[in-house]
């Protein structure tokens, strides 16, 4: 009895291992493809009705080919898939209706042909990187779609399986970044982690590397329905979420400095060089009447306007800079805002400090400052505070550990 009992549970367990994963798509998600896919088929219809209607000859051609049904799921469910994008739907389609007109043509139509017709499709969208899955039915149909299809011959791909593919994916392009899915979803050009030198970028040289998915996806020699991007994406954000796990919610207002010095558009240079050597900074935010940041004024900006990386006069052309011009007209900057880095790049006082990393690590950025909901400067945050953070957070986590393991 015991013996029956582990044989079920084993029957069980196998049969469990066919139920879908569930999808992770809120409602709306939902029902933004579900309205994408009524409307873009509904218009696809009419329109090619009113382009063909008023030939006689075409009127008996089904105005939407049922595979067209199969790429409107693709097209607005999965819009981010590398086999949903124009050039595979289009591409696709219309290269399995050439196949299988063709085959059709050459051994008559027949189960056989059928089959050989759509593995012909599959393969020529492999080398054409056209892989979409709805091109095997558009070459079931050429073959097995009875005497109206037949009778189109080779018109067939254009008529209606082009004119389907086309205006679908046009809606698709207009319905999808009208509802904040970016569409074409085309690869990055570059997946370079590096620098322009060639060095690998700082963030990229402990754990998680572009290259390692390369390596991996190579290795496993299959075809994903999700883009090489997207799959990095997920990998890059999967990470972050478990950084900001282990150092806890340390967000941008715990560690900036609130301690603030600025300045305004029409601030003197000398004064604002003054201001960096009384308070030992190496940047001054500038914001205006409403304290919104508009620029930032680091030590780099004075010495591109003074050409002091030639170093000979040093001292002089630096002091030409901050010196005032007396004169009504000036030829050189005489205010901050006319030597200002803008626009400049802050961060929210609520945005977790792991957050931060690319921009201090990656983008060359050595100070941010950070704002409220209201864009008003609160607080500026250095390479200096995310660091002592971070170790911090280091620290935090191994005294933890230790606790735990003193305890046991």
């Amino acid at each position: 009895m015991q013996r029956k009992w582990s044989t079920l549970e084993s029957l069980l367990a196998w049969l469990k291992t066919f139920a879908p994963a569930q999808i992770g798509t809120d409602n709306r998600e939902r029902l933004r493809a579900c309205a994408g896919m009524l409307a873009g088929l509904l218009l696809t219809g009419l329109a090619t009705r009113a382009m063909l209607g008023s030939i006689d000859k075409l009127a008996a051609i089904p105005m939407l080919l049922a595979p067209i049904g199969a790429s409107a799921v693709l097209l607005f469910g999965v819009p981010a898939s590398p086999l949903a994008q124009p050039w595979s739907v289009v591409g696709g389609n219309m290269l399995s209706a050439l196949v299988g007109m063709l085959c059709v043509h050459l051994f008559g139509p027949s189960m056989a042909t059928a089959a050989l017709a759509t593995a012909l499709a599959v393969a020529a969208m492999f080398l054409l990187r056209c892989l979409h899955p709805p091109g095997g039915a558009v070459a079931l149909t050429a073959v097995l779609g009875g005497p109206v299809i037949l009778g189109l011959g080779y018109q067939f791909v254009l008529i209606p399986t082009g004119i389907n593919s086309i205006l679908l994916a046009l809606f698709a392009l207009a319905y999808n970044n009208a509802t904040g899915r970016r569409y074409p979803h085309a690869a990055q050009p570059d997946h370079s982690s590096k620098h322009g030198t060639g060095d690998v970028r700082p963030i990229d040289r402990l754990g998680f590397q572009s290259r390692d998915l390369d390596e991996v996806l190579q290795k496993y020699n299959q075809v994903l329905d999700i883009s090489r991007d997207d799959l990095e994406s997920l990998f890059l954000q999967t990470e972050m979420h478990a950084y900001r796990r282990r150092f806890g919610e340390i967000t941008c207002a715990d560690i900036m400095s609130k301690d603030l010095v600025t300045v305004e558009y029409g601030t003197t240079l000398e004064e604002a060089w003054t201001l960096l050597r009384k308070h030992r900074i190496k940047a001054l935010p500038v914001i205006d009447k409403a304290r919104r940041v508009i620029g930032i004024v680091t030590l780099v900006d004075f010495m591109k306007n003074a050409n002091l990386d030639v170093y000979e006069k040093f001292d002089e052309k630096l002091r030409q800079v901050l010196r005032r011009t007396r004169l009504m007209h000036s030829t050189k900057p005489e205010v901050v805002g006319q030597i200002m880095s803008h626009p400049v790049r802050t961060a929210r006082h609520d945005m977790h400090i792991v957050e931060l990393v690319p921009l201090l690590s990656d983008q060359g950025l050595h100070h941010v400052p950070i704002i409220n909901e209201e864009r008003r400067l609160t607080g500026m945050l250095t390479q200096s505070d995310l660091v002592a953070a971070l170790y911090r957070g280091k620290l935090a986590d191994t005294e933890t550990e230790v606790q735990a393991q003193t305890k046991q």
